[in-house]
């Protein structure tokens, strides 16, 4: 059997409203979630049991595999699948920063999940895949569709959105973590931001998608921008690229998207950007 390689695209919010904590723990949000054409790669191919390699440049500080999510999510296949532990070799190049509000981890997990299905030719649809990848986080069963969605409840309520146009994009890291349990915290201070889903733009084209955002919000931006003061410094650097349309942080952050008309803009604002800040992380991309 040959090895299978696929990709794990960068998660990117383009909002996210986030409610107060309910007596579950858990905070209900809605967001827009599209999908990036960059990320991780994995690669799975047999062996004769179950490991993980992890290389690229954000590889250090995942070399505790037995931790990582693509194990926990294999061995999940595994059980479903009735053959115990799966004898396969897993291979991971780590190109997405870590703590990033990118789904780094929960879009490595689906794409292993797919690989290994694709692998051993097992007869499960990604619908039955979401469900496995449910067991490695709220975010496993958005980031094992890679698929435009609008995102409800704990973020697994998922409703595609197939309208959603082709966005020029151009992702900024500051070289800062930004971990999800502080920074919801830090917003339970606050005591601000809801869940409410606003109502769709007039129509689809980019345009108009960009305008309608510009009215919506990420209620964790404050929050981690407290605890972050790096964000704030993207958030201000992306602001002041030519041709930029939004500017808006990521999920729980620490990445910054800024968007834009043509993906030739997107991509000189990389340029221009990289030569600014040369120890930043900046991807252009296109989001969809």
């Amino acid at each position: 059997m040959a090895p299978v390689r696929i990709l794990a695209p960068a998660k990117v919010n383009l909002f996210l409203h986030v409610g107060p904590v309910g007596a579950d723990g858990y905070h209900p949000l809605s967001s827009l979630v599209a999908f990036a054409d960059i990320g991780d790669s994995v690669t799975v191919e047999a062996a004769g049991r179950l490991s993980l390699t992890v290389t690229g440049p954000f590889a250090k500080g995942l070399d505790d595999a037995g931790d990582n999510l693509i194990f926990n999510a294999l061995r999940a296949l595994g059980q479903v699948a009735g053959g115990g532990e799966p004898p396969l070799a897993a291979a991971l190049d780590k190109q997405l920063p870590i703590a990033a509000g990118l789904g780094g981890g929960s879009s490595d997990a689906g794409a292993a999940l797919k690989a290994a299905r694709d692998l051993l030719d097992l007869a499960l649809d990604d619908d039955a895949l979401a469900g496995i990848a449910a067991a490695v986080g709220a975010d496993g069963p958005m980031c094992l569709h890679a698929r435009a969605a609008w995102a409800e409840g704990r973020g697994d309520r998922l409703t595609f959105e197939p309208r959603l146009p082709p966005l020029p994009a151009l992702l900024i890291n500051p070289g800062v973590p930004s971990p999800t349990g502080a920074v919801y915290r830090a917003y339970d201070e606050a005591g601000a931001g809801g869940a409410d889903r606003p109502d769709p733009p007039a129509n689809w084209t980019a345009g108009s998608v960009i305008r309608w955002l510009a009215d919506q919000r990420n209620d964790l931006e404050g929050p981690a921008v407290s605890l972050q003061p790096a964000i704030a410094a993207a958030l201000s650097e992306a602001r002041r690229l030519p041709g930029v349309r939004l500017v808006r942080m990521s999920g729980s952050g620490a990445t910054v998207f800024a968007l834009f008309d043509t993906a030739e803009q997107a991509a000189q604002a990389a340029g221009r950007l990289t030569k600014v800040r040369p120890d930043w992380w900046v991807r252009a991309a296109t989001l969809r």
